[in-house]
């Protein structure tokens, strides 16, 4: 689990594709300092496994359903990267839960300055936008970040100039994809009503009629 906290801008320092599959080797410093084989690592948000690493860096594996679902598929070398480690269990909660799963991807339509602020506005599809909602949140590219307001099919969020400056999202531009997450507790809700909806579509006038009701 993560929190959508990032702890450094790593950078990808070599690409290996394998049919639709590739691995990636990025370099980093902060983080190296407490890391082993196995560990999960969200790489703009994404949370991939280390198989191997140096001093300078790590290496990780991305399959095809994570090619597909994410912006990962269109990286480049000496592509810069939000970076964070899984969360310890004696960590702050800084964020807010973040998985590592995404959810799909959107596309930056609007940059705006606002005196110290940064205001994004990020289109995406109809199965992402029916779990935004104001002042909920949301991970771009593993940031944790608050959804200000939002229309039919984008929505709004204010970064402040430690986020930006921390972030890859200051070299984010109007035409930028970026790797979304919903907050998981809606899906849980949703699925939750969902199956409560299912068993109550098993009761039938006959149902209760046959039973004495």
């Amino acid at each position: 689990m993560f929190t959508g906290i990032i702890e450094e801008v790593g950078e990808i320092d070599s690409i290996s594709r394998k049919g639709n599959s590739l691995s990636l080797r990025i370099k980093a410093d902060k983080i190296m300092s407490n890391i082993s084989i196995g560990d999960s690592i969200a790489v703009n948000g994404i949370c991939l496994t280390v198989t191997e690493f140096t001093q300078d860096g790590f290496l990780v594996d991305s399959m095809r359903e994570t090619l597909e679902k994410t912006s990962l598929k269109n990286s480049k070398v000496g592509d810069l990267v939000n970076l964070e480690r899984a969360m310890t269990a004696n960590g702050r909660f800084g964020g807010h839960i973040v998985t590592g799963h995404i959810d799909g991807v959107g596309k930056i339509v609007e940059v705006k300055k606002d005196e110290i602020a940064t205001w994004y506005r990020i289109q995406t599809n109809e199965k992402i936008m029916q779990y935004i909602i104001e002042k909920g949140s949301i991970a771009i590219d593993g940031i944790s970040l608050t959804i200000v307001d939002f229309t039919e099919d984008s929505f709004r969020v204010s970064v402040i100039p430690h986020t930006f400056n921390e972030t890859i999202l200051s070299y984010k531009k109007i035409g930028s994809m970026v790797n979304l997450e919903n907050d998981c507790v809606g899906k849980y809700i949703e699925r939750i009503l969902n199956i409560n909806k299912e068993k109550e579509s098993n009761i039938s006038r006959e149902f209760l009629l046959k039973y004495g009701f």
